[in-house]
């Protein structure tokens, strides 16, 4: 999206404005996949999302990651990721386990800290065409991967369990 007008400095401290209107020329997808242990990112930046973008990523990881792994990957249930088309490439590739999140669920933190993350680096932005965003994304990316951050699970197993009882109680208590 290209703000209408531009933002205006305010000096050491404060905080830069930024127009609320913007005019928009298009969209992208991103596809990536996150080497949980290395933190390293493969990613693909299509203009559609289709099975066939979703099949040629799928290959692309294929071909980067090591012969040996068994790669699990966490999706959303998007029509795109069990096309039959998509399902008889998985078929033939049985290191691929898909796990799809359980509908109207929040996607995993992990990712949702990725998200987080590249928003920032691109929430200043004023993009002018698809092309220019998906140069900054590509930026955004190259310089993670210069530096691949784990994203850690910081919250002890004993604490998330005890929130699930609270809100088991409070439920029951309702009905």
């Amino acid at each position: 999206m290209e703000r209408t007008q531009p933002g205006l400095p305010l000096g050491i401290g404060h905080i830069r404005t930024q127009s609320h209107d913007y005019v928009r020329h298009g969209t992208v997808t991103l596809f990536t996949a996150l080497d949980y242990l290395q933190g390293r990112l493969i990613s693909s930046i299509e203009r559609q999302h289709r099975h066939q973008e979703w099949l040629e990523f799928l290959k692309k990881i294929n071909r980067e990651t090591p012969k040996q792994l068994q790669l699990h990957l966490i999706v959303d249930n998007y029509a795109t990721h069990k096309h039959p088309k998509v399902k008889a490439w998985l078929e033939k590739h049985k290191r691929f386990h898909m796990h799809f999140t359980p509908t109207s669920s929040s996607w995993m933190n992990m990712v949702e800290r990725f998200f987080r993350d590249i928003t920032v680096y691109l929430r200043d932005g004023s993009f002018s065409s698809v092309r220019e965003l998906e140069s900054s994304i590509t930026t955004f990316l190259a310089l993670r991967n210069t530096q691949p951050t784990r994203y850690v699970w910081s919250a002890k197993g004993e604490d998330i369990l005890n929130k699930i009882q609270r809100a088991r109680e409070a439920m029951a208590s309702q009905a």
